[in-house]
């Protein structure tokens, strides 16, 4: 009976948009989100980056980047750490995707124009976490940099 009611009101409002219970993309938004959060302060541009990369990435409509990001901020808001994130991440992601996913959380540090040591650490923080060594994570930032051209980052100096 349940089933044909949803049915029904799928029929008046279009289908509804559910996230599954440990699908890895509600992970990847927690940390874009704490990546965001980490200098104390959550602009505009940077919502806007991570909902255009999200939405690009995962060939998302409007409805279900939207139903995606609330997903993900709920599930942000509940934790304590990253470590529930980056292990849901490392489950589901190869190698290869995790670095790319690095790049990203870059793109979003960069989206108002620097970064600030507290994004740096997060990120530091998540790599580790993902397995992603500190070259991998160095260079996804000076490619990063380097395409948006912002001052100084591109260019290669003693890193930590």
């Amino acid at each position: 009976m349940f089933e044909r009611f949803r049915t029904f009101l799928e029929g008046l409002t279009g289908p509804t948009t559910r996230i599954e219970r440990g699908d890895p993309r509600v992970a990847v938004i927690a940390l874009c989100i704490q990546v965001m959060e980490a200098d104390g302060k959550i602009l505009a541009s940077e919502q806007r980056k991570m909902r255009a990369i999200i939405k690009q990435h995962y060939d998302l409509d409007d409805a279900a980047l939207g139903a995606l990001v609330e997903a993900g901020k709920s599930a942000e808001s509940d934790a304590i750490d990253f470590y529930q994130f980056t292990a849901e991440v490392k489950r589901h992601l190869s190698e290869e995707q995790r670095i790319e996913l690095i790049g990203m959380l870059w793109e979003i540090v960069y989206a108002d124009g620097e970064r600030s040591e507290m994004e740096d650490h997060v990120i530091w923080r998540i790599a580790d976490l993902l397995g992603v060594s500190g070259r991998d994570r160095v260079l996804q930032r000076r490619e990063v940099a380097a395409r948006i051209d912002v001052a100084g980052e591109g260019k290669p100096q003693q890193e930590s």
